[in-house]
């Protein structure tokens, strides 16, 4: 009689056990699509197709059922890649999806059939703004691509501006892609008080400078 109790009890902590197991996995696999068991982080976000590259970012070349020329290259500070077999291209100012074209092309002309060509960002190339001068604390405020930054939002993540400061006379310089420097001088305290329209998006590598006021 004891056996037979003992044998019902063993058994039936092995189904419990079993079903617990099987809850577990499911919560696991739950979990994972909905993101929290997500190991990806935040590099491996898909990007847009229209994307732009820019340099330091790094993608995934992928060439269908050709392995060997399957490659993850990080764009140079001159803009390029260099790929097996077809050498540099260059992806300044190219999209994701004209980069896969002009790649397709290549191979397509000189070594395969009709190649299908796939890159994704494997992680962006950091992006930063400088914010100088009167604020509490000076610093390369670092934000991320899929995200816009303003020159109020970077000058908040500087710690603001400090007792000193001229938020009438702030100057953003920006170096644009053909080489060429500008400088604008912005009235902060139109933008705190909504008296100006223009939001003043910063852009990578930009220079915000914020003066002393005048006593």
């Amino acid at each position: 009689m004891v056996f037979r109790i003992l044998t019902v009890f063993f058994s039936a902590v092995d189904v419990l056990g079993r079903r617990i197991s099987r809850g577990l996995i499911v919560a696991g696999v739950l979990a994972a699509g909905s993101g929290l068991f997500d190991l990806r982080g935040e590099e491996s976000r898909p990007a847009s197709r229209d994307y732009l590259l820019l340099p330091g970012d790094i993608v995934r070349v992928q060439v269908f059922q050709e392995p060997d020329l399957d490659r993850e290259l990080r764009v140079s500070q001159d803009g390029e890649l260099t790929f097996p077999l077809i050498g540099r291209v260059s992806a300044k100012e190219r999209t994701l999806s004209q980069l896969e074209e002009t790649v397709r092309a290549a191979y397509d002309r000189d070594f395969l059939v009709n190649p299908q060509i796939t890159i994704v960002i494997v992680k962006y190339g950091p992006r930063a703004v400088k914010v100088l001068g009167m604020v509490n604390q000076p610093q390369a405020v670092e934000f991320p691509p899929e995200q816009s930054m303003t020159v109020l939002d970077a000058i908040s993540r500087a710690g603001g501006f400090n007792r000193l400061a001229d938020r009438r006379r702030v100057r953003l310089t920006r170096t644009f892609p053909d080489g060429h420097t500008e400088s604008f001088t912005i009235n902060a305290d139109d933008l705190i008080s909504g008296g100006s329209k223009e939001q003043w998006v910063v852009q990578r590598d930009d220079v915000i400078y914020v003066p002393e006021r005048v006593l």
